[in-house]
């Protein structure tokens, strides 16, 4: 008998998420059906393919080339479907959107509606992360990430680059002064990054590490403090340019900058072999035009 590719699917699951709970709330049933699923395909090898111990799952030696075979197989198979469903067609189906939450609210929330226009049949799913997502552990099919790329299994298309900026409000400016030279900043009140770290590393001449007097994991809570006259912070222009050109915020040490310093650079990243690539590249095509970075 051979075996199902809903229970193959099912065994990726498992093995993508970490465990059969997790898999199982992902593809949204039970977890006695995910885990009949394994045991009928372990069954019908005669082999087994997972180690369940308490705290976690492990491949076998066996599993993990049985497992790497029938990903790519599996990907093949929907690959074909989906280009015999879609000639002469729109792509569909479902996409899951991945970006740091300020990228969400600033540039794609704005773009949806003309998306969704260009291409009804394609159901957008967006989340929002402020670290380093897992496109396989969060089932994410494209995820736009700011900053230098360290991940050289995933394929990357350039959206551009956003400038940084340094900015305050005019009330706190009213209040504190504005910084001519960058030693200054030590007296001044400053809102950063309470992770990753090299977000307080501002891109200045003869500037460290900041130690910021406020800090937040997430950049649009620091646009908003900084909106409200707390302090100085750093951030992107995609998410500032519009606030600088109506005077809401004011931007500081303009020529003790340094550009290029690899954190402007804006890309989307996915996986090309996925069988959602036709999605990935309609949305990927349609709003790169039209961000405001």
């Amino acid at each position: 008998m051979l075996t199902r590719s809903d229970d193959l699917h099912m065994l990726l699951a498992v093995i993508d998420s970490g465990g059969f709970s997790a898999a199982a709330e992902a593809l949204d049933v039970q977890v006695a059906r995910v885990s009949r699923a394994v045991t009928k395909v372990e069954r019908q090898l005669g082999v087994s393919i997972l180690i369940r111990t308490t705290r976690r799952i492990e491949l076998t030696d066996e599993g993990k080339q049985f497992v790497d075979t029938i990903r790519n197989g599996l990907d093949h198979i929907q690959q074909a479907e989906q280009s015999l469903i879609m000639q002469g067609e729109l792509p569909r189906g479902r996409l899951r959107v991945d970006a740091a939450s300020p990228f969400v609210f600033h540039q794609l929330v704005p773009l949806i509606a003309g998306f969704n226009q260009a291409y009804p049949d394609i159901q957008i799913d967006l989340s929002s992360n402020e670290g380093f997502v897992d496109l396989l552990e969060k089932r994410t099919d494209v995820a736009i990430r700011i900053g230098e790329l360290t991940d050289s299994t995933l394929h990357a298309r350039a959206l551009g680059k956003s400038e940084l900026y340094i900015v305050a409000a005019p009330n706190y400016l009213a209040t504190h002064g504005a910084p001519k030279k960058v030693n200054e900043l030590a007296q001044h009140d400053t809102i950063g990054f309470s992770s990753p770290k090299i977000l307080n590393r501002w891109p200045l001449k003869g500037f460290d590490t900041l130690t910021p007097k406020i800090t937040c994991s997430n950049g649009e809570a620091i646009r908003q403090l900084v909106l409200a006259g707390n302090g100085i912070a750093c951030l992107s222009g995609f998410m500032v340019r519009r606030d600088i050109e109506q005077g809401n915020l004011i931007p500081l040490l303009t020529n003790e900058k340094i550009t290029d310093t690899g954190r402007e650079r804006i890309n989307a990243v996915y996986y090309k072999s996925s069988s959602v690539a036709k999605r990935v590249s309609a949305f990927i095509d349609y709003i790169k035009p039209k961000l405001s970075l």
